[in-house]
């Protein structure tokens, strides 16, 4: 009962952490437009250091064969492209409906944050499971990094298009995965060790995807010297916050 109740109140308390948006709300709409890409910059930093600091070096110690990572990896990285693919024929079949038309990286970035933050219920119902103690460690780990990464998530999001409203909802309900990942670890425990590898090269792909292919090439948009100073001084931090996350955490 103790293991439950500590699993489920982190990654409660984890969850709420994608609600960090809500300080945005008090801005007037210019202000938030002003700072959108800085945001993405962030969130772009945190899903490169994500991928590059946490996951493909777990992966890498967790299989004995490198190519079964990198076959992994390709794998999340073309699913996610054909993914966008089929949302980009979506969004151009239905460009005359409605009055506001939702960017193809908005669903994806959603996507790839839900098999984050499954990764991270496993993560932490797995350590709740081994030792009480090592899963408070773990959660406040996963809390850590989990900030940076969703305070880009928000900018991503109302950039793609979602009012900060609907992204701060979907930005939750992508959170609450986390639940199902601890679900998973807690009642099935012999296959979420299998599922946990597998996934760790297999969402990075994703992570590097949707940096790579759609994030990065937002902030390339930019013409103003010093707004692309902001944001690659934004992506830098994203990316300085995972790596000193990674050395707090061994």
């Amino acid at each position: 009962m103790k293991v439950f109740l500590g699993t489920f109140l982190s990654i409660a308390v984890v969850s709420l952490i994608s609600l960090v948006g809500i300080f945005f709300l008090l801005l007037k709409k210019e202000k938030l437009k002003n700072i959108q890409l800085v945001l993405v910059g962030l969130a772009a930093g945190a899903l490169l250091g994500g991928a590059f600091f946490h996951l493909l070096p777990e992966a890498f110690e967790a299989f004995k064969k490198p190519i079964t990572v990198s076959i992994l990896l390709l794998s999340g990285f073309l699913m996610f492209y054909i993914l966008e693919r089929f949302l980009h024929w979506q969004h151009d079949h239905s460009s005359g409906i409605g009055e506001n038309h939702i960017k193809p990286f908005g669903p994806i970035n959603l996507i790839a944050d839900a098999f984050h933050n499954f990764l991270d219920g496993i993560l932490i119902g797995a350590a709740f499971w081994y030792k009480f103690e090592i899963g408070i460690a773990t959660a406040l780990s996963v809390l850590l990094h989990e900030l940076p990464h969703e305070f880009g998530n928000f900018g991503v999001l109302v950039h793609a298009g979602y009012t900060p409203k609907r992204a701060l909802i979907f930005n939750f309900l992508s959170a609450c995965c986390s639940f199902l990942g601890a679900i998973v670890v807690l009642v099935f425990s012999n296959v979420a060790g299998i599922l946990s590898v597998a996934v760790l090269p297999f969402a990075a792909g994703g992570f590097i995807y949707l940096a790579a292919a759609d994030l990065i090439p937002e902030l390339q948009r930019e013409k103003a010297i010093i707004k692309s100073i902001f944001q690659f001084l934004a992506l830098l931090f994203g990316l300085g916050i995972m790596f000193i996350v990674l050395l707090f955490s061994k």
